[in-house]
Formats: C-alpha cells, structure tokens, sequence
C-alpha cells in the first residue's frame, strides 16, 4: 500500500495551495480517508475526513471555512484544498487511510491504518 502525498510548499499568508495524495494497493473507493498535520515539536493532529463515497466530511474547527477535502474515486487520489493560508498552518501533512468500509468519518489518529510519507507547508507571514 502505498499513499504518495504532494503538492506542499512555501506560500504567503492568504494564499492557496492544493494538496494531493494518490493511493496504490488498495480498492480506494472502500476506505475513508483523511489529511492530518504536524508542526515542529508538536503533536500530529487532524485536518479533514472524508467518507467512502465522498457524501460526508470533517474538519477541524482551525481550519473550517478555509479548507476542502475531496475525493476521485476513479483516480484512487485524495485532495486538500486549503485557502486562505496562515502561518500557524505550516506544518507536514499527511494523508491517510482507514480500514476498509469503514462508514462515516473520525478524526481520531487511531483509527487510521495505512500513511503517506508528508509533504511540507511553509506559509510566510
């Protein structure tokens, strides 16, 4: 199994970016999938999930308003669009999976079965 996050990077406060994160080696489309983040000397912490099918999502209340998750079942990729960028949201981000038909969403770190490597967001002030 495989998660391959990308798309991090080095931005301005305000500004935008798009994370990604393709997954092999699992039927994609049977796993709910979420992104969490970790800043330099603190504990990884979640983001957004999202469902099986894409119907239902959650987010974390620092990052509601300002970030969208979403899915491409036919693409086996997971996405996070995050826009008006802060400081406070440097950090690596990782995508991750849940076991298979796990229904609804969690953003409970436990829960999740299989990780990506990261990918890291610098946002300047």
């Amino acid at each position: 199994v495989q998660l391959q996050a990308c798309g991090g990077g080095l931005v301005q406060a305000g500004g935008s970016l798009r994370l990604s994160c393709a997954v092999s080696g699992l039927t994609f489309s049977l796993h709910g999938m979420g992104w969490f983040r970790q800043a330099p000397g603190k504990e990884r912490e979640f983001v957004a999930a999202i469902s099986l099918s894409g119907g239902s999502t959650s987010y974390a209340d620092s990052v509601k308003g300002r970030f969208a998750i979403s899915r491409d079942n036919a693409k086996s990729t997971l996405y996070l669009q995050m826009n008006s960028l802060k400081p406070e949201d440097t950090a690596v981000y990782y995508c991750a999976a849940r076991a298979k038909f796990q229904a609804g969403v969690t953003m409970d770190v436990r829960l999740y079965e299989y990780w990506g490597q990261g990918t890291l967001v610098t946002v300047s002030s």
